[in-house]
């Protein structure tokens, strides 16, 4: 093993190897196989097993008033959503998001995978949190004329014919107000207006489950993951150019090019579930920037980019830091340094089996080597208290910096990153504990307490994530989340399930359904060799992802950087960034809005 490990996936990208989606919606299945998070772990909805039909029986059962929503809600009206969304932490917009702007999010959360529903729907609202406020509730609870109470809804149609209030499809059809409609259950809408095509210029055809791996939007190719296509891809007619747009195309099937997304007067409808098996340079881009349509429709287009100096800690290399800073300071690049004051290598990695440990304060050279990277434009984040979990293998020999402090892990005999579960003893006082340890090992170094937190690895608990929350409210990371957790839309009053977890990547700046505003990074980082079953990513790649980044509004091409790697690299990425028209900005300044 060279020096340190490589950072482990989920610095790279967020989701969970597993099983793929059942083909057919009688074979469904809740045995998820969990496994390392390497691309977003969401799959997407079982493929259909019929033909939508155009006058769909689902339309005449429902009524204005929503039955029962599930064993555990009951029925929810509008008013018993609104109390409890009021108890939750999601909702807030982010700043710079704009006032007097507010989204509702809907989504499904009847059949065997409902628990999917409410998950698209946080990584609907936590992207919509970038340009207003929002409210979360399941399509179910909707009642008539609520549409009124807001600027713009987002529909997210993951359980096929899911029962959808008539009311909502009424107010969809009367409304001027922005429209994102997602995947199934488009052929209900349709049914309420009988002169659909005629109005809007175009209609559904039915489902395409071919190869389409490549969507076109704003000129730039994104991929779609050869996982998402059994699950389908609902194929659009467009009959009247004049009035319907695509403007996203898929391509790759044997059917030809697809509209993956269509768009008429105020509303745009997503062919399919943009959050399912996600990496860099996804078609989840193109559907970010949609979202982001919905919430501010004058967003903005800036194209920012942040860097990040990731996992220093008191065994730094002093000289490796001040040529890292020397360089950015010469380019008048503000960075950030992710540090961790307090290095533990319990069962003596890399040492001849010797145990070590130190405090910051122990290591006066890297001391001053941050002094001096502040001086040059650095900001110290706090990247956990010692990045490691007690003595335990976590997942890989219990020294800091390669494993994980707030989360529990193991690599499998096929060498993937299987996520186990919060570590044992895992609570609010845990997570303070570190938190203050911490501060303390700070302030004996001499710097004050950082105002920005990054869980190592990017990974912790629902309550960690609350402890960080109140200690800090801002996150420079990659979210993880899980099933359960946002009941009724109202996040933070479930019981979080964490056999159901998934992470997302943001391409701009949001607030979380933790409440934290959370600066984002979503181009990754520079691994020059494969690891755990990931490719090498080179500069050349972080520059590929940052070019398909600029089809989001107000995207930032947010990287990390390993000091340990030299200049060389870094200066690739940077002159890539540069050439592609992004501006380097502080975290402050992209946390500020």
């Amino acid at each position: 093993m060279k020096g340190r490990l490589l950072k482990l996936a989920v610095g790279v990208a967020l989701g969970v190897s597993m099983l793929p989606a059942p083909a057919q919606a009688a074979d469904l299945s809740l045995d998820l196989n969990l496994g390392e998070l390497t691309e977003n772990l969401l799959p997407a909805p079982p493929a259909p097993s019929a033909t939508p039909s155009a006058t769909s029986p689902r339309i005449q059962k429902r009524t204005s008033q929503p039955g029962v929503i599930s064993t555990v809600l009951g029925t929810l009206g509008l008013s018993a959503t609104a109390q409890a969304a009021a108890t939750g932490t999601n909702g807030g917009g982010a700043p710079g998001a704009k006032t007097g702007q507010k989204t509702l999010v809907l989504y499904d959360n009847t059949g065997p995978w409902a628990w999917l529903g409410e998950a698209y729907a946080v990584q609907a609202g936590n992207l919509v949190s970038h340009g207003s406020s929002y409210v979360m509730h399941p399509v179910g609870a909707y009642t008539a004329g609520e549409i009124s109470g807001y600027t713009g809804v987002v529909y997210i149609g993951s359980t096929y014919d899911e029962p959808i209030p008539v009311a909502f499809l009424d107010d969809v059809l009367a409304t001027t107000k922005p429209v994102l409609w997602m995947a199934h259950n488009i052929w209900q809408l349709t049914a309420r207006a009988p002169n659909f095509s005629t109005t809007y210029g175009w209609n559904w055809v039915g489902y395409d489950f071919g190869a389409a791996t490549t969507v076109r939007y704003e000129n730039t190719d994104l991929g779609r993951d050869p996982l998402a296509t059994p699950s389908g891809l609902m194929v659009t007619s467009i009959s009247n150019p004049a009035i319907a747009s695509a403007p996203a195309i898929a391509t790759g099937s044997a059917a030809g090019p697809i509209n993956w997304a269509t768009k008429a007067k105020n509303l745009t409808y997503i062919g399919e579930i943009p959050f399912s098996y996600v990496d860099h340079g996804d078609r989840y881009l193109a559907a970010a920037d949609l979202v982001s349509h919905v919430s501010n429709p004058t967003m903005a287009d800036r194209k920012r980019a942040l860097v990040r100096i990731e996992d220093v800690g008191p065994d730094a290399d002093p000289n490796e830091l001040r040529a890292v800073a020397d360089y950015l300071y010469a380019q008048k690049i503000p960075f950030s340094i992710a540090v961790y004051p307090r290095f533990e290598n319990p069962l003596g990695a890399e040492n001849n089996g010797v145990p070590e440990a130190a405090n910051l304060a122990q290591r006066p050279q890297v001391v001053n080597a941050l002094r001096y990277m502040t001086q040059r434009g650095g900001t110290i984040l706090m990247h956990g208290y010692t990045h490691q979990f007690m003595k335990a293998i976590n997942p890989y020999d219990g020294r800091s910096g390669n494993d994980f402090e707030f989360y529990m892990a193991h690599v499998d005999a096929n060498n993937s990153v299987i996520y186990d579960g919060p570590v044992p003893g895992d609570s609010a006082s845990y997570a303070q504990g570190r938190i203050n340890s911490a501060t303390t090992q700070f302030a004996l170094a001499g710097f004050a307490k950082p105002t920005i937190f990054e869980p190592p690895h990017y990974a912790a608990s629902a309550v960690d994530y609350q402890v960080i929350q109140q200690n800090f409210g801002k996150r420079y990371d990659r979210g993880l989340y899980f099933g359960g957790y946002c009941p009724g839309g109202a996040c933070g009053t479930g019981t979080p399930q964490y056999d159901k977890i998934y992470g997302q990547y943001f391409p701009y700046l949001v607030r979380d359904i933790y409440g934290s505003v959370v600066a984002p990074e979503a181009v990754g980082n520079v691994e020059p060799e494969p690891f755990n079953n990931h490719p090498a990513r080179l500069p050349a790649d972080l520059v590929k992802t940052a070019q398909q980044l600029k089809v989001v509004d107000d995207g930032v091409a947010s990287f990390f950087y390993h000091p340990y790697l030299g200049t060389g690299y870094l200066q690739q990425t940077v002159q890539g960034l540069k050439s592609a028209g992004y501006t380097f900005a502080s975290v402050a300044t992209v946390m500020a809005g």
